[in-house]
């Protein structure tokens, strides 16, 4: 049982109050005229993380990744990097490198060439450069590939080109700005894969912003999820997927069904909420954070609702009824749209699990729906 828990806490140092993190973002702002782009952040992203920032377009994500690279300098409050102040520190002293979104290759030069440009200047032998970089692209599994230019190579093969020159001086931090954006959706899916194993063997703190939120959920240790300049929730992929503590960050990341209602009954570990939107009573697993008669949002995700032709008897289980508004066949699931008599319409995920192109619920189609207690969340806010 302790070594578990050593090992639990030496995996999350996050959770360990002894535990020093790598950077510190300090009460940072950033202005630009009457306009706040990051307003009052604070975060502890821990050595060797995998950490996202993720947000709708304009949220601040980018301005606070290019403030790490000392490309932005913060109106007010602190950046550390291993307890050092590097808020006012230019770009090129930081011990940080930033792989752009376009890659920025020089078309003109080799990939070898490319990959070792960031040694020119550093008092190493010609050998000791020559095989860093041979290193740095066997390790981005590029080996065989040195002496092309970038013209001649796949999307995937120059996002790892402008990966192996961005790790090649060895920083302490490396910066990613929506590193995979450029790749087909196959290719990204494989490509995140391979980004997570040359993380874990480099051992280098990876801080990268992405508008793809299966790709945050997919490579991160930990998420910070932005809204208009502030950080509104940080955690691990399944705390904010499962956890969100805002209706924000609930409708944001993923897809969810909220339902407004009120408290009508608090029991232990039982609370009871009846809303407009659903005409009946709706229970939710919860342990003392409301009482009766206060506003809530019920937050309930749509893998965790089940489809049925006939009505479900079963305690701790909410129904509605309703009828197929929508549908939609995307291979390995099905999505519904579910129009209930209130009007309200509820999106319902279904797994296919057999092969078969008849659909067992149809267009018109009256349904149930159902999800326990436990499969929901209730929000104040």
């Amino acid at each position: 049982m302790i070594a578990t828990q050593l090992k639990s806490l030496a995996d999350r140092p996050w959770l360990d109050p002894d535990a020093a993190p790598q950077i510190v973002i300090e009460g940072v702002n950033k202005t630009f005229g009457a306009f706040t782009a990051v307003d009052n952040v604070q975060l502890r992203i821990f050595k060797g993380e995998m950490f996202a920032l993720v947000g709708a377009s304009g949220c601040g994500k980018t301005t606070l990744l290019r403030m790490l690279a000392g490309f932005a300098t913060p109106s007010a409050g602190r950046i550390l990097i291993d307890g050092v102040d590097m808020t006012t520190v230019p770009p090129h002293e930081r011990p940080v490198n930033m792989m752009f979104q376009s890659y920025a290759l020089f078309p003109h030069m080799t990939v070898a060439e490319n990959v070792g440009y960031g040694l020119r200047r550093l008092p190493l032998e010609p050998a000791v450069k020559l095989q860093r970089v041979q290193e740095a692209l066997d390790m981005v599994q590029l080996g065989a590939l040195g002496k092309r230019k970038p013209h001649q190579l796949s999307g995937g093969q120059r996002q790892r080109v402008a990966l192996a020159r961005a790790l090649i001086r060895r920083p302490k931090v490396l910066l990613l700005d929506e590193p995979l954006s450029a790749l087909d959706k196959k290719l990204r899916e494989q490509t995140q894969f391979e980004l997570m194993n040359i993380q874990y063997q480099v051992g280098i703190t990876f801080v990268f912003v992405t508008h793809d939120q299966d790709e945050a959920m997919a490579l991160s240790t930990r998420i910070a999820v932005m809204n208009r300049g502030q950080v509104v929730q940080v955690g691990t992929p399944s705390e904010i997927y499962e956890f969100p503590q805002s209706r924000f960050v609930a409708d944001f990341v993923g897809t969810t069904n909220l339902f407004e209602g009120s408290v009508r009954d608090v029991q232990p570990g039982l609370i009871t909420v009846h809303g407009a939107e659903t005409a009946c009573d709706l229970v939710v697993d919860d342990v003392g954070r409301f009482g009766v008669g206060q506003r809530v949002w019920l937050a309930v995700r749509p893998e965790k609702i089940r489809l049925s032709k006939e009505p479900v008897a079963a305690p701790r289980v909410n129904q509605l009824k309703g009828t197929v508004w929508e549908l939609g066949y995307l291979g390995n699931r099905s999505t519904y749209r579910i129009k209930t008599g209130t009007g309200k319409i509820v999106t319902v995920f279904a797994q296919n699990d057999r092969r078969t192109s008849e659909w067992t619920i149809d267009w018109s189609d009256e349904v149930y729906l159902s999800w326990e207690a436990n499969a929901a969340i209730l929000l104040q806010q």
